[in-house]
């Protein structure tokens, strides 16, 4: 009797209601495992050196916080998108520096940068460029516009309308801008930082799905901590006369740019953990919450942004917390939730939760 109690003990521990309840704490541990798994097998093969791009993301970051004060995990972001060859798209209320910190963050960078206000009335031609015809010789020539440089903020993308909107898919995806039949490729790096109010909606456009699919990440901007906002306060009354773009200085050339984004690339990542990004996004199609998921480009900007979070962390081989950093900002713009859990005021981030916590790490 003694001993079927005991069986039966054994049984009910293993039932699946415990395995359930026990999933968090399973994965946690099946992360830290893989963790050191991983570094061990990776010790014994050539290792790829990211010290120097560890040290440039540093004096970025300290270049930044002469100014921006607080937003540790939007810089973070900026410059995982940065090495990652993507767009970004930034989203908060007014007044918490979305613009100031995309200047400065373009400004750290020996590179080329434009800014275009968008409007209702603004036009493709406004934004790519038109042909204007050359009284001296009688021919039409292309004049480039502002979207021609290598770091474009593109301030309140929401307020052009479709046909504006439009003229950003090829640029952005392609790197190049056809008119009148003739390509014109943009001069590497080449990055669209874009900001959108979410609160005042008067006088807006939904962006295409097609074109929120383009953006690498779509990042949230909060408001400051109340340690944050005196120390914002403190930092403006020091500051005085002087400019912020004053106080930041480029600490990149686009040289060493592209060295670091093929050093990023090369970054290890294993069976195991692609597959743990594909069931994820796959996981978002047919998930009874969403009417929309993520396409396979979800999955490769996953992938691509957890070879860039591993690498200014300095290693050279990309873990399921990786993966997970990446998730969030990939994939919240590029799924719907159903109409019926929308009213319910689920938001895109705890379906993102619930997927995570349903998928088994890779071991």
């Amino acid at each position: 009797m003694e001993n079927e109690e005991l069986q039966n003990d054994g049984l009910e521990n293993t039932s699946p209601e415990n395995q359930d309840n026990n999933t968090a704490e399973t994965n946690a541990e099946a992360s830290v495992s893989h963790t050191e798994t991983t570094s061990e097998k990776i010790s014994f093969e050539n290792r790829i050196d990211l010290s120097e791009l560890q040290e440039a993301v540093e004096k970025l970051k300290s270049e930044l916080a002469k100014v921006i004060v607080g937003q540790q995990d939007f810089i973070e972001l900026l410059i995982v998108s940065l090495l990652s060859n993507g767009h970004v798209l930034i989203e908060g209320v007014p007044g918490i520096a979305k613009t100031v910190t995309a200047k400065l963050f373009a400004k750290t960078l020996e590179t080329g940068f434009n800014r275009i206000q968008f409007t209702p009335d603004l036009m493709p031609s406004d934004v790519l460029g038109t042909s204007v015809l050359n009284m001296k010789t009688s021919d039409f020539e292309f004049k480039k516009g502002p979207i021609f440089s290598n770091m474009v903020l593109i301030d309140e993308i929401n307020r052009a309308p479709a046909k504006t909107q439009a003229a950003l898919f090829e640029v952005m995806e392609e790197r190049q801008v056809t008119i009148d039949g003739i390509r014109y490729a943009m001069e590497p790096p080449f990055m669209v930082l874009a900001t959108q109010n979410p609160i005042e909606q008067e006088g807006t456009y939904a962006l295409p799905e097609a074109q929120l699919d383009r953006f690498l990440f779509k990042i949230k901007v909060d408001y400051p901590s109340l340690e944050d906002e005196i120390n914002i306060l403190k930092t403006h009354h020091e500051r005085k006369a002087t400019k912020p773009l004053e106080l930041v200085n480029a600490v990149m050339t686009p040289e060493k740019l592209l060295e670091y984004k093929k050093k990023t690339q090369e970054v290890i990542i294993e069976e195991k953990i692609i597959g743990y990004i594909a069931e994820i996004v796959t996981k978002t199609r047919t998930h009874p919450h969403l009417y929309l998921g993520g396409s396979p480009r979800a999955s490769i900007a996953v992938m691509n942004a957890s070879k860039a979070f591993a690498a200014i962390n300095g290693r050279d081989f990309v873990t399921p917390e990786d993966i997970k950093k990446a998730l969030y900002p990939v994939l919240r713009h590029r799924i719907i939730l159903s109409p019926e859990r929308e009213m319910e005021g689920m938001t895109t981030e705890d379906v993102i939760e619930m997927i995570i916590q349903s998928v088994e790490i890779p071991r």
